[in-house]
C-alpha cells in the first residue's frame, strides 16, 4: 500500500480534494459545498488516500444522520484506480459510520458505473430502488444501493 487514509480536518486540504473531484465526476461538487461540509462536524466526514508522493489520490466523503450512514462521494484519482484505494476508503467509512453508531449505509450511484456497482456489491450493497434522472452532464437514472448490518 502506497498510501494511509487520514481525516480530512483543514479547509487547506480541500483544494486536493477537488483535483480528485475533478477527475472522477462530470458534474463535480464544488468548493464551497466541501467547506461547509468540513463545518458541518458531527454529520459530516471525510477521509482521505494520501500518496507521500502524489498527496491525496482519493477520497470518501459521508454523512452520518441518526443510525443511517450515507455515502455522498467516493472517488479516486485515475492513475491509482484498481490498487486498492477506493475499498481502503470505504471500508475506514464504513467502520467508521459503525463506530458512531450507524447501522445500514446508502449511496446512489450512476447505472452505467459498473466499477463503482461492483465495488459496492463487495461489500455488501445491495440495489433497493431507482432515481430517475438524478444525474446531469450526462442525465442518468442513480442506483440507490443500501447495507444492512454495520458493526461497531
Amino acid at each position: 500500500m502506497h498510501w494511509q487514509i487520514e481525516t480530512l480536518t483543514s479547509i487547506d486540504q480541500i483544494d486536493e480534494v477537488i483535483a480528485v473531484e475533478q477527475a472522477s465526476f462530470t458534474n463535480p461538487w464544488t468548493r464551497e459545498m466541501y467547506v461547509s461540509e468540513l463545518g458541518n462536524r458531527g454529520v459530516s466526514f471525510c477521509f482521505v488516500a494520501r500518496s507521500p508522493v502524489a498527496g491525496v489520490v482519493g477520497f470518501c466523503s459521508f454523512w452520518r444522520v441518526l443510525e443511517e450512514l450515507h455515502i455522498n462521494n467516493l472517488a479516486v484519482l485515475p492513475d491509482y484506480r484498481r490498487q486498492g484505494v477506493a475499498s481502503s476508503l470505504l471500508l475506514r467509512a464504513l467502520r467508521e459510520g459503525a463506530a458512531l453508531g450507524a447501522t445500514r449505509a446508502t449511496l446512489e450511484v450512476r447505472r452505467s458505473n459498473e466499477a463503482a456497482r461492483m465495488l459496492y456489491e463487495r461489500f455488501g450493497f445491495t440495489i433497493a430502488g431507482v432515481r430517475r434522472a438524478y444525474y446531469t452532464n450526462p442525465v442518468e437514472d442513480a442506483l440507490i444501493l443500501w447495507k444492512d448490518g454495520l458493526r461497531g
